[in-house]
C-alpha cells in the first residue's frame, strides 16, 4: 500500500482510507470491527469518521460510527496502529449535536464541546486529523453545482474563519489534535484559512475532504492547483458516487440492502446524463478486466492532488474488491479514453 504525506505535517497516511459513515445503521458494530481488521491486513491504516455519522443523520444514531471505532480501540489497544480522522459539523439548524438543543455553528465554545464528545466516543485522548465538516457560511455543496455561482445568504452571526482557526489551533496546542483539515470547502474558503494561518501564526490546514469521482471532477477547477501548490491534498469522498459508478443501480435496479434502496436520498447521482456516463465508464472497465468500481477507484487514487481515497463498503466482499484497486494502474491510453467520456459527459453528478 502506497503511503503519502498529509500536507506539510509529519503524518503519513495510506493512499486508501477506510470510511465509516455506514457503521451503526447499515453495518453493525462487529461488521465495522471486521472492516477495520481487513483494512489493516491490506496496509490501510487511515480511518475517517465524523461526529455526524451514521448517515443518514438522525439523532438516534449520531456519533455511532465514532463509538464503533472506539470500541474497536478499547478491545484491541492498537491506537498507535491507525491514523484517525474525525470532523466537527459546520453551521446547521439540526439541534441534536449540541447541549441545550442549539443549532450548530463553528464558535470556540461549540468546537470545544464537539472535540470532547468525539474523544469520549472514540475512547482516545487525541485525534490525528480534525476536520471542519462544512463551513459556517452558505456555499454550494452536497449536490449543488459549484461551477454555477449563486449568491448565498450572509448570516449575522457568521463565525469568521480566523476565529474558527484560532479555536482549532488551540486544540493542537492542547494535544487533542495533531493536524487540521477542511471538508466541503471551496477555493475562496481554503485560501482564507491558509492566509489566516500565515498572518496569525495559526495551525495550517493540511487536507481538504471533498467529493471527487469520474462523474464529479469539479475539484479540478480551482481546488486542484491549490491542493498541489499549497500542499493541502484531497481526501476524496464518494469516489464511487455512492455506489452508482459500480453500475448496480442502472436501469432502475434497486438491490436489496443498498443505500439507494434503503434511504432514497441519492438524487445528486441521478441527474441528466449520469446514467450514460456510468455505462461508458463501465465499458472501459470491462475491456481492462477490471470491475467498474475498481476503475473508478484506481482513477481517483492515481490523481497527483489526491492524498488518500476514502472507500466505504457494507460487506467484506465489497471491501476486498475496493481494496484491490490500490494495485491497479491507469495507463495513458486508459486516461485518454476516460477524458474522452468526460468531455461528452462532464460532471453530471456534482
Amino acid at each position: 500500500m502506497q503511503r503519502r504525506r498529509l500536507g506539510r505535517s509529519n503524518i503519513e497516511v495510506s493512499a486508501i482510507c477506510l470510511g465509516s459513515m455506514n457503521w451503526g445503521d447499515q453495518n453493525t458494530e462487529q461488521e465495522g470491527h471486521d472492516q477495520i481488521d481487513m483494512a489493516l491486513d491490506h496496509g490501510v491504516d487511515f480511518i475517517d469518521t465524523a461526529e455526524l455519522y451514521t448517515i443518514p443523520p438522525i439523532p438516534e444514531t449520531q456519533g455511532r460510527s465514532e463509538e464503533i471505532i472506539g470500541s474497536w480501540l478499547q478491545k484491541n489497544g492498537r491506537r498507535d496502529k491507525i491514523v484517525l480522522a474525525s470532523k466537527v459539523v459546520g453551521r446547521t439548524d439540526r439541534t441534536w449535536f449540541r447541549r441545550g438543543g442549539r443549532p450548530a455553528v463553528l464558535t470556540r465554545e461549540q468546537i470545544n464541546e464537539a472535540i470532547d464528545g468525539s474523544l469520549t466516543r472514540l475512547k482516545t485522548d487525541y485525534i490525528d486529523l480534525y476536520q471542519v465538516h462544512w463551513p459556517d457560511r452558505d456555499i454550494s455543496g452536497f449536490g449543488g453545482n459549484p461551477t454555477v455561482w449563486k449568491t448565498a445568504a450572509r448570516h449575522a452571526d457568521e463565525t469568521p474563519i480566523a476565529e474558527t482557526l484560532e479555536a482549532l489551533t488551540d486544540l493542537v496546542k492542547a494535544g487533542k489534535v495533531r493536524a487540521l483539515g477542511l471538508s466541503n470547502e471551496n477555493p475562496w474558503g481554503t485560501m482564507q484559512y491558509l492566509f489566516a494561518a500565515e498572518t496569525g501564526k495559526l495551525a495550517r490546514m493540511q487536507s481538504i475532504q471533498n467529493a471527487y469521482s469520474l462523474v464529479n471532477r469539479t475539484f479540478e477547477t480551482g481546488l486542484a492547483e491549490i491542493a498541489e501548490r499549497e500542499d493541502v491534498g484531497l481526501l476524496a469522498y464518494s469516489p464511487l458516487a455512492q455506489g452508482f459508478l459500480s453500475g448496480k443501480y442502472l436501469d432502475g435496479n434497486l438491490p436489496e440492502g443498498a443505500r439507494r434502496t434503503l434511504f432514497n436520498r441519492q438524487q445528486r447521482y441521478e441527474k441528466p446524463g449520469s446514467s450514460d456516463a456510468y455505462r461508458a465508464y463501465g465499458k472501459i472497465a470491462r475491456s481492462l478486466d477490471m470491475t467498474p468500481a475498481q476503475l473508478a477507484l484506481a482513477f481517483v487514487t492515481s490523481r497527483s492532488f489526491v492524498t488518500s481515497n476514502i472507500i466505504g463498503a457494507t460487506s467484506l466482499e465489497q471491501l476486498r474488491e475496493n481494496l484491490a484497486s490500490a494495485d491497479m494502474t491507469i495507463s495513458e491510453e486508459t486516461e485518454t479514453r476516460i477524458n474522452e467520456i468526460h468531455q461528452l459527459h462532464c460532471n453530471p453528478a456534482p
